[in-house]
């Protein structure tokens, strides 16, 4: 592919996601619920991510590749998207963009607009990084992207265990009030975060080789998803919620567990 045609798809890419992010913002503004946001966000980059995977490239229909890297992302938005439509059935409003909302006070409907295109803008990256392994020169599959299939499931695999172990932790009504520390939650206060930010080395691992200048770009996937989750809108706002509602029991389980990255315990730290 020409730098054109990568130029090219990326505006294509670029323009799919605001235009399905101000649809979200729409369904946010009809409903109240700002939990449908984020399952919106995560159908989208997977639907778009896919579309680019199998983008025809010279008039030629897809190649392996492009198909295998179109079945990660549907994967991936299919687990995810799944698992937060279904959180957000269970609430009246996400407490995280409830917050913002209050903070923005009367400009809440605009600043949310802003702000879910921030999102479509945040999303460029991710699904071009799909677009650039599909399109890795090689006909042929290699032994690393068999490589970048094995890092998509054990991130999957260990964000669904990491849901399924809060989900029942939160299900016995005798942690009410208490804080989740079993399972990987006792080596991360965010498991699902740290797994969510693993699918997304899958796509440097298939898209990185020296026949593949464009490659490099697929590193901005999992570095903007580190950031985003890390420093943004991820553990930062989760956090402040946690202690406003948890109070000293979180604060002795963030003195004793690794914010991010699973590592033991740390041991003298209050239990």
């Amino acid at each position: 592919m020409t730098v054109v045609e990568y130029l090219q798809a990326l505006l294509a890419l670029s323009l799919a996601l605001s235009l399905l992010m101000a649809g979200a913002w729409g369904v946010q503004q009809r409903t109240g619920n700002s939990g449908w946001v984020d399952t919106i966000w995560t159908f989208s980059v997977g639907l778009v991510g896919a579309l680019g995977a199998i983008w025809p490239v010279q008039g030629e229909g897809p190649n392996t590749r492009q198909w295998l890297v179109a079945a990660l992302a549907a994967v991936w938005a299919i687990r995810l998207g799944g698992h937060v439509a279904a959180r957000s059935r269970g609430i009246s409003d996400d407490p995280r963009y409830a917050e913002f909302a209050r903070q923005w006070g009367a400009a809440a409907p605009r600043r949310m607009f802003l702000f879910l295109q921030q999102q479509a803008w945040g999303g460029i990256p991710l699904v071009f990084a799909m677009f650039v392994a599909a399109h890795a020169p090689a006909a042929d599959l290699r032994p690393q992207d068999y490589l970048g299939i094995l890092v998509l499931f054990v991130g999957i695999a260990g964000e669904a265990l990491a849901d399924a172990q809060l989900k029942a932790f939160r299900a016995d009504p005798a942690n009410k009030g208490k804080v989740c520390d079993v399972g990987l939650w006792r080596w991360s206060r965010h498991p699902n975060y740290f797994f969510e930010w693993v699918c997304w080395l899958s796509y440097p691992v298939i898209a990185l080789s020296p026949d593949n200048p464009f490659g490099l770009a697929s590193l901005l996937a999992p570095l903007l998803m580190y950031w985003i989750l890390v420093h943004v809108t991820g553990i930062p706002p989760l956090e402040e919620q946690m202690l406003r509602s948890r109070g000293d029991r979180y604060r002795a389980y963030q003195a004793r567990t690794s914010a991010f990255v699973p590592l033991p315990p740390r041991h003298g730290a209050s239990a």
